[in-house]
């Protein structure tokens, strides 16, 4: 799962995912560890009684079989209405568990507004789905047993029958032992078969929960033709060479197949995007054209209004999603030629939307860079203006903050996240309303040290509070997938456009607030 795209989980519910690995696998699990071993048992006790009835008495073997026959025939009919029904209810279990854990992730969102009992009826909705599914395919497969085992009393009074014939008129050379003697083996050949049948379901309902898993399997793994890799460097003679211990500096490690040689560039963060086109689905294009630049050490900004495609920039410079058309370049390397984890590690990214792990608040800022010591820990919390609320906490930085930071103020959480960029220590970042969730207080003191970080890196902010990127070397406005305007704050306030305007509208509601 670890290799599969972002698109994957943008595009399938989280609890729909997670009903793969706890319903289908075990219903996986239950057909090898117990449907598997009872049809071999079954198989063995089945081959065993007919090599036995054919000594007995070919004639009766017949007989016995044309209802067995019969048997299967019903199984089959009766196994094909249920099977359906099993699908479906894998299925619809997995929307149930998909609709769950959103409601529960959501919990505070439904009852900021009151909707317990409009989510209530689309919780009932689904449950009902899945109830008549569940309803059906267990009917069907309730009356398979009662079935079996009719149609075995009947094959077992249909054999006393002929045998009693038979072994009146003495034909064959049967004799009322015999027809005792096979009579007691169409019992024990009956039940296995019908124990067979009993398992079809089981089966079946494994088989719907593997064709979930197999369909999971086969998805295309996140496709990887980079070759250029980061690694540790120093500078010899005014170049740069590869060091096998960490140095503070970085270099491209770039191969160049024509002629075998391989080149060092340095990590600088100089990041072009020239003509790109990009699109999440077919036919519906997010971004057009779109050609900016950030030097090293350049702080650009990006704003424009929700949904005008300003995240999505920043998504293709990680390689979250490739572009359809277009080139671009980071410190001169076409961005496709880099190894993903190599690219990166290269970028620190700061979004509006946190997300920690259950865990101390030690380990969630380590995550930024798992082999940094707690001393450095504590002075990356100390430069996000979080060291003093974690000396505050019970335990202090040994503090659980609890499923996804559930412990933790929303202040909390973004300064955790900015802890972890600046133990990171990467050649770009990307703050996406990194700040959104601060006091104005607490958001000035963080900002000054963000300036302090990004002296010498390259910096690209997403706002949408446009008083935090006034000293932004360049600011761009994204309208409708496109570059509207660029330009420095008091340039763009100049040309009296689109930023001058959303400028103007957001200084008059703070103005009124």
């Amino acid at each position: 799962m670890e290799s599969l795209p972002i698109k994957y989980f943008d595009q399938h519910p989280h609890g729909d995912i997670m009903s793969v690995y706890t319903n289908d696998v075990d219903t996986l699990r239950q057909m090898l560890s117990q449907s598997i071993p009872q049809l071999v048992s079954s198989a063995i006790t089945i081959v065993s009684v007919f090599a036995s009835m054919c000594m007995l008495s070919w004639q009766l073997t017949i007989v016995t079989m044309l209802m067995v026959a019969l048997m299967l025939f019903c199984s089959k009919k009766i196994t094909q209405q249920s099977g359906k029904y099993f699908i479906a209810q894998q299925r619809d279990l997995g929307k149930v568990n998909g609709y769950i854990e959103e409601m529960m992730e959501g919990q505070k969102v439904v009852k900021v507004f009151t909707h317990e009992q409009k989510a209530l009826e689309g919780f009932r909705e689904l449950n009902d789905k899945l109830k008549d599914s569940a309803k059906q395919a267990n009917s069907f497969a309730n009356i398979m047993m009662p079935v079996n085992a009719q149609l075995g009393n009947i094959s077992y009074a249909i054999c006393a029958l002929v045998g009693a014939a038979m072994a009146v008129t003495g034909m064959g050379g049967v004799t009322l032992g015999t027809v005792m003697a096979f009579l007691s083996l169409n019992k024990s050949f009956n039940m296995p078969i019908s124990q067979v049948s009993m398992q079809a379901n089981s089966i079946i309902m494994a088989l719907a929960g593997a064709e979930r898993i197999f369909k999971m399997m086969d998805e295309s793994s996140e496709t990887d033709e980079g070759y250029v890799t980061l690694v540790n460097a120093r500078e010899e003679n005014g170049e740069y060479v590869e060091s096998a211990e960490r140095t503070g500096l970085w270099a491209w490690k770039h191969p160049h197949r024509a002629d075998g040689t391989v080149t060092y560039v340095p990590l600088r963060g100089d990041v072009r995007m020239f003509n790109v086109d990009f699109e999440y689905e077919e036919g519906k294009p997010v971004l057009h054209d779109v050609s900016l630049y950030a030097k090293p050490g350049q702080k650009i900004a990006l704003v424009g209004a929700t949904g005008a495609g300003k995240t999505t920039v920043t998504n293709l410079i990680n390689r979250f999603y490739d572009i359809q058309d277009g080139m671009i370049l980071y410190d001169g390397i076409f961005v496709k030629g880099i190894r993903k984890p190599d690219l990166r590690r290269s970028l620190g990214v700061v979004l509006q939307d946190v997300n920690l792990f259950t865990g101390t608040v030690m380990e969630n800022i380590r995550y930024g860079r798992p082999d940094a010591t707690d001393e450095e820990v504590e002075q990356a919390a100390h430069r996000a203006e979080l060291l003093e609320d974690i000396r505050t906490m019970p335990q202090g930085f040994d503090t659980y903050v609890g499923e996804r930071g559930a412990m933790l103020s929303g202040g909390q959480k973004q300064r955790v996240a900015i802890a972890r960029i600046f133990l990171k220590d990467p050649a770009i970042l990307i703050l996406d309303e990194a700040t959104s969730a601060l006091d104005s207080v607490t958001e000035a003191k963080i900002q000054g040290a963000f300036d302090q970080l990004s002296q010498g890196r390259t910096t690209l902010i997403i706002a949408h509070r446009l008083s935090t990127i006034r000293s932004a070397h360049r600011i761009l406005v994204v309208q409708d997938g496109r570059i509207a305007e660029q330009g420095s704050h008091a340039q763009l306030l100049a040309e009296n456009g689109a930023y001058a305007r959303l400028y103007h509208t957001q200084n008059l509601g703070e103005n009124h607030g």
